[in-house]
């Protein structure tokens, strides 16, 4: 094999490969065999096919085509072994000649790792704000928790703005009901917008009892885009009352017991919080001031790979909420080139960081030690569990809910609530997952340092075999045990 190598910008290369007949025969032969195992032909056995009737019935192109295509990724990594080549993404292969019994001559442009000069580390200065714990944050902590102990009171006067109604509601276009569009005992906040458009302006001034109609635009189903004519029907209305703050709302709403001492944990606890803040604006500030000074260029390749996986990924995000990436962009009132300028801006200063941090790693002989290993990978489970999680509550929240196209039944909602619990009984069980496998990598990686893995997976194949044995035996003893119980 023939290769060479020519630079096309700091970050792509160009190999030019030239691969003799010769060598491409093991490929051939692998080809001869793949086929044969898949094709019938009468009077021969699959995989007992000559090659010569392989030929007459496929075709010889058919498996050059194949051979040509399982010799080229090895081709590629030998050439960039060779060369020496960091690559980055996948190559662009393109054959420039070939044909039987000659050689095969191609091309492939890739990625790779431009030449990245670190600026010296001690030169970046960073300054972040101090921190500092304002009374009024204290107070926002406070009535965030009178919130979440609040307790709702059924009062007989018309609804006012922060009262909870609980209320029904159908949808009609034209008179006509719209598939979907009514919702029966929802609980909802006056002025929170969190239903229909519209909907709290009407509830303003009704009281237990009293229904009212009004117009809104949907947004989905049959009837997306028209106006529909919403009647809403008042079951009851809740004055939201929150305790009084005091020594007796400390207790209720923490373990302490005075309300001196709950500000003070607040405290603590804004302060730790926001010192996390100050070394993530530290790291990103640093990131940045490094980045701009090594001037790196992002590989165009590789930035595209990313915007695409980012986009596929905000669709399938969008997709499990009920939307779609066009109900999005009109919420956002952008265009999608608007998204994919965005994405790839990210996309290009998360490449460069990542390029950066490559090379320093490397310069630095960075090493991860077993107990750092073994806390990523429980992290990553937790994180995973997490979203796993995030996902369904959206998905349930989208079914509570309501608007016009959609409705609500208490099946979805113990459906819902099902799927809640198995996805809880995975998280138990990717943790103890998470855990056997942080122990596994501590042994493998000391065994590799010991020279002992062949010899354990050895041991490990037989203890399976002989665990295997067992239970066939214990199997075969089952229907003795059975005749001699009836025996007796």
């Amino acid at each position: 094999m023939k290769s060479t190598v020519e630079t096309l910008s700091p970050t792509r290369v160009k190999l030019a490969i030239e691969v003799p007949f010769d060598e491409l025969k093991p490929s051939l032969q692998k080809a001869y065999r793949e086929i044969g195992a898949q094709v019938q032909v009468p009077g021969f056995r699959r995989g007992k096919i000559p090659a010569a009737v392989i030929d007459q019935r496929v075709g010889r192109g058919a498996v050059l085509n194949e051979a040509v295509q399982e010799a080229i990724p090895q081709q590629i990594l030998a050439a960039v072994r060779e060369h020496d080549v960091k690559t980055l993404g996948r190559p662009e292969v393109e054959i420039t000649e070939f044909a039987d019994n000659a050689p095969l001559k191609f091309t492939a442009e890739v990625d790779v790792r431009p030449e990245i000069t670190v600026p010296d580390l001690k030169t970046i200065s960073v300054t972040v704000p101090a921190v500092e714990i304002g009374d009024n944050e204290i107070e926002e902590q406070i009535n965030g928790l009178r919130e979440r102990f609040a307790t709702l009171k059924t009062v007989e006067r018309p609804a006012a703005e922060n009262d909870y109604v609980q209320l029904d509601l159908n949808a009609t276009v034209d008179g006509e009901e719209v598939p979907g569009g009514s919702a029966t005992n929802i609980s909802h906040e006056v002025g929170s917008k969190q239903l229909l458009p519209g909907l709290d302006e009407v509830l303003v001034g009704l009281s237990a009892g009293d229904d009212a109609t009004f117009t809104t635009q949907l947004v989905g189903g049959d009837f997306a885009g028209r106006d529909a004519e919403v009647k809403v029907s008042v079951r009851s209305v809740k004055d939201k009352q929150l305790p009084e703050i005091d020594d007796e709302f400390a207790q209720l709403a923490s373990e302490f017991d005075t309300l001196d001492e709950l500000r003070n944990d607040l405290r603590e606890r804004l302060t730790k919080v926001k010192k996390v803040e100050q070394i993530y604006a530290a790291r990103d500030e640093a990131l940045k001031q490094l980045v701009e000074a090594a001037q790196i260029p992002a590989p165009e390749g590789v930035v595209k790979d990313e915007v695409e996986g980012r986009k596929q990924a905000m669709t399938d995000q969008l997709e499990r909420i009920g939307a779609t990436l066009q109900d999005y962009l009109t919420s956002e009132d952008k265009t999608e080139e608007q998204i994919d300028e965005e994405l790839t801006e990210a996309a290009q200063e998360g490449v460069r960081i990542q390029l950066l941090l490559d090379t320093i790693a490397d310069a630095e002989d960075v090493q991860v030690s077993d107990d750092e290993f073994g806390h990523e990978i429980v992290h990553r489970a937790q994180r995973a569990c997490v979203l796993v999680l995030l996902r369904v509550g959206q998905q349930l929240l989208q079914v509570i809910k309501v608007g016009p196209g959609r409705s609500i039944g208490r099946d979805q909602v113990e459906q819902q609530r099902a799927v809640v619990a198995a996805d809880k009984a995975r998280d138990r069980r990717q943790r103890r997952a998470a855990g056997r496998l942080q122990l596994v990598g501590r042994v493998v990686r000391r065994q590799l340092g010991r020279g002992r893995v062949r010899r354990s997976i050895a041991a490990g194949q037989a203890g399976v075999q002989r665990q295997r044995q067992r239970q066939r035996a214990r199997q075969s003893n089952v229907p003795r045990r059975i005749n001699a119980a009836i025996v007796k």
